[in-house]
C-alpha cells in the first residue's frame, strides 16, 4: 500500500519541509543549548534551588511566608496557562469539526494562498497538537509541584547536615526545576504554534518565522540582559559556595 496515497495532493516538498522544520527546530532547542555548554536558564538556576532547599532545612523558620509566595506564584502561572491552554485546546478541537467552513473562509483572505482542504486540514492538525502539548505540559508541571511541595513538607522533620538530608534537599530541588521545566516547555510551544499558524501563508514564510522564533528563544537564553545577569549570579554563587 502506498502510504502517499493518502497524503494531500497539494502536499510537496517545501510544504513538508515548513512543516517537519518546526517539530525539528522544537525539539533541537534544549539539546543545542545544552551543546553550546550552558543550558537552558532553569537547568542554571537548579543550583540557586538547591541552596534554597538547604536554607529551608537549616533555618527551620516557623513561618515560611516568603517561601509560600514563591511557590504560590509559580502554581498560579501554572495553574493560568493550563486552563487558558484547555479553553484554546476545545476550540480547535471544535473547529475540527467545522473544518469545510474554515477554510472556506481562510481563502477568501488575501495573503492566504490557496490550499486544499486536505492540506489546510493537515496544517490544522498540526497546531492543535501542539496547543495538546502545551496543555500536557502545564498540567504535568502542576503534577510535579505537587509533588515538590510534599517533599518540602517533609523537610522539617530532616536533621540538617547529615547524608539523609543533602539527599533529601537535592532531589526536592530537582523535582521543583523539573516542574518549572514542564511548565517552560508549554510555554514555548505557544512560540511555535505561531509559526505553525505562518503556514497557512506560506512555506518560505513559515521557515522564516520557525528561524526567527528559535533565534528569538537562543537570544534569550543565552544572550539577553537578563540570561548574562542569571549567568553571573550563578558563577557568584558556586564560587561562594
Amino acid at each position: 500500500m502506498n502510504f502517499l496515497f493518502f497524503l494531500p495532493p497539494d502536499f510537496n516538498a517545501p510544504h513538508i519541509f515548513a512543516l517537519v522544520m518546526i517539530f525539528v527546530v522544537w525539539w533541537l532547542y534544549e539539546p543545542l543549548l545544552n551543546l553550546l555548554g550552558r543550558g537552558t536558564l532553569n537547568a542554571q538556576l537548579h543550583v540557586v534551588r538547591l541552596k534554597w532547599m538547604l536554607m529551608l532545612i537549616h533555618s527551620r523558620r516557623e513561618y515560611r511566608t516568603f517561601d509560600g509566595i514563591l511557590l504560590g506564584q509559580i502554581s498560579s502561572a501554572m495553574s493560568y496557562f493550563g486552563s487558558a491552554t484547555l479553553i484554546i485546546l476545545i476550540g480547535f478541537v471544535g473547529a475540527l469539526a467545522s473544518i469545510n467552513h474554515i477554510h472556506s473562509s481562510m481563502m477568501e483572505i488575501a495573503f492566504v494562498p490557496p490550499i486544499s482542504l486536505e492540506l489546510f486540514t493537515v496544517y490544522f492538525a498540526a497546531i492543535t497538537a501542539i496547543i495538546a502539548h502545551c496543555f500536557f505540559s502545564f498540567t504535568y508541571g502542576l503534577r510535579k509541584l505537587a509533588y515538590t511541595l510534599a517533599m518540602i513538607g517533609g523537610l522539617d522533620d530532616a536533621p540538617a547536615d547529615t547524608p539523609q538530608a543533602a539527599v533529601m534537599t537535592a532531589q526536592t530541588a530537582t523535582v521543583l526545576t523539573e516542574a518549572v521545566k514542564s511548565m517552560n516547555s508549554g510555554i514555548r510551544g505557544y512560540f511555535f504554534a505561531v509559526a505553525g499558524f505562518m503556514l497557512f501563508a506560506g512555506s518560505t514564510i513559515s521557515v522564516i518565522c520557525t528561524l526567527a522564533i528559535g533565534f528569538l528563544l537562543y537570544y534569550r537564553q543565552g544572550l539577553s540582559k537578563e540570561a548574562l545577569a542569571i549567568d553571573r549570579y550563578v558563577k557568584a554563587m558556586r564560587e561562594e559556595g
